[in-house]
């Protein structure tokens, strides 16, 4: 039979669609022709193939050879559908039988001697071979993060040679069995470290316990990058499909640390960081930081010190909890559900309100540095904290009374509660889910609309209000929202200019 099909798998985002190449030999001068809007390096598979075909032994063959990647209207780029077009080749040329290719999904590069080398975007593709009941044959150095798709079975080649012998039935392959895929506790710092701070620590609290961003200001050396390091291992473990989620972003943008999975990504970036290396961007769109730290923490300090065109790019991403990169051909849709803590000082040498007294910034100085944050982001940080200076003892025993472990577990159940309640965090709710989960008595309501008259709180601030108060009644295991728990919330959101 002079026609093959093998089926692959595109990379477009976190997303991994099927490709069919299909080959196809017919009477004519030797050629090859290679169609289905291919980039430069699937247009280079060409000689990549033809090497690696003659140089594992088996006949190139002298016909018109057309190869075409369908869908036709799908752009495809990098060396992983060398594989397929390969084998491809082969079935039409009656070297391989086409029939035993049907059930198998191909992804790898091609060196010219014939050997298999890995990709990137690995995990989707895994992934949806397993939704469309598939055996995915890919190199072996990806094999491990193709198992993580559990339930799918894997076939890890190192050479042209091991597939084609397998399907000829001569050298059967056994299902690749994954060694190094065991959860494993994360090894995040204990908050017991961090002395005094009760402050700080009960935000930390109320922050992992309702998924909400916090903004943390202060004097240089008073912990707050100390704190915030700290959260990560306050939050839940991630379930399955979350730290599948994780792992297929970070296989996209070759950073599976696998000996790390399935722990919540903790991003900081540097403030001199551009745009597109928060959000995401590039000819073909790759995940930004935002994304990166998508079930996590993205940890911002110097906050000021950002670029503000920078920052009001997360403006979008924090209220939808993704980003759409567009582009001239195609829009590209990345996740981005994270937590933004934020460090940065009052003032522009540090110290303004420092019982030390060494600022010496002018009302005009601070006034332009604060003005680098604009009112749209600071209104979209539930927690605002200022962390004051505290005198500690060197050498004092960790403080035993606030470890990660103690507070981790009040996280949890709070956590509990909010996902049998309404099945995502307090900060997370929607005007629906705030009507329904956070009303108020009327003498309450009444009490916070003045109080948010005062303040000159935005729309969006009180409703923001509203979810920290929820945490803090939650945290409490109390039905309503009460009177208390709005003025706490209170305490942690400025009033508006400020």
């Amino acid at each position: 039979m002079s026609l093959a099909i093998v089926h692959s798998r595109a990379q477009v985002g976190v997303e991994a669609p099927a490709v069919t190449v299909e080959a196809h030999l017919a009477n004519g001068l030797p050629s090859m022709a290679l169609v289905g809007l291919p980039e430069t390096a699937v247009k280079e598979s060409k000689d990549r193939v033809r090497s690696a075909i003659q140089n594992s032994g088996f006949e190139f063959p002298a016909r018109r050879i057309t190869l075409n990647l369908a869908p036709a209207d799908l752009p495809k780029d990098g060396g992983r559908f060398d594989l397929a077009i390969a084998l491809g080749i082969l079935a039409a040329s009656a070297q391989i039988p086409v029939d035993s290719l049907q059930a198998l999904e191909c992804l790898g590069e091609l060196a010219l001697s014939g050997e298999l080398r890995p990709i990137r975007g690995v995990l989707p593709a895994a992934l949806a071979a397993r939704a469309a009941g598939r055996i995915l044959v890919v190199p072996k150095a990806n094999a491990e993060e193709a198992c993580l798709a559990s339930g799918l079975q894997v076939l890890a080649i190192n050479h042209l040679l091991e597939i084609a012998a397998h399907l000829n039935g001569q050298t059967p392959l056994a299902p690749y069995q994954a060694d190094g895929l065991l959860r494993t506790t994360p090894d995040y710092p204990d908050l017991a470290e961090v002395q005094g701070q009760l402050a700080a620590k009960r935000a930390l609290l109320i922050a992992a316990s309702g998924g909400h961003n916090l903004l943390l200001s202060g004097p240089p050396g008073t912990g707050k990058t100390l704190l915030a390091s700290r959260l990560p291992g306050l939050l839940p473990p991630l379930s399955e499909d979350e730290a599948l989620e994780v792992a297929a972003i970070h296989s996209v943008a070759s950073l599976v640390p696998l000996e790390h999975w399935p722990q919540r990504p903790f991003r900081t970036p540097h403030h001199s960081a551009s745009g597109p290396a928060l959000v995401g961007g590039g000819g073909q769109p790759q995940p930004g930081e935002i994304t990166l730290a998508h079930q996590g923490v993205l940890f911002l300090d110097e906050l000021p010190e950002f670029d503000r065109k920078v920052l009001e790019v997360l403006r979008e991403p924090l209220e939808s909890g993704s980003i759409v990169i567009a582009r001239a051909r195609d829009r590209v849709r990345f996740p981005a559900r994270f937590q933004l803590v934020a460090a940065m000082n009052p003032c522009p040498c540090g110290y303004l309100g420092d019982p030390s007294g060494h600022c010496r910034c002018t009302p005009d100085q601070v006034q332009r540095y604060r003005n680098k944050l604009s009112g749209p982001l600071l209104d979209r940080i539930d927690l605002h904290l200022t962390v004051a200076r505290e005198h500690t003892a060197l050498g004092a025993p960790p403080d035993t009374n606030h470890s990660s472990s103690q507070i981790a577990a009040r996280v949890a159940m709070a956590r509990q509660q909010q996902n049998a309640r309404q099945g995502c965090a307090n900060a997370f709710l929607d005007l629906t889910g705030l009507r329904q989960h956070c009303a108020l008595l009327t003498e309450d309501e009444r009490w916070l609309e003045q109080a948010a008259e005062r303040l000159r709180l935005s729309l969006r601030a009180t409703h923001r209000l509203l979810k920290v108060a929820r945490t803090l009644a939650d945290l409490e295991g109390a039905a309503c929202i009460a009177r208390p728990h709005l003025a706490e919330a209170l305490q942690y959101r400025p009033a508006s200019g400020t």
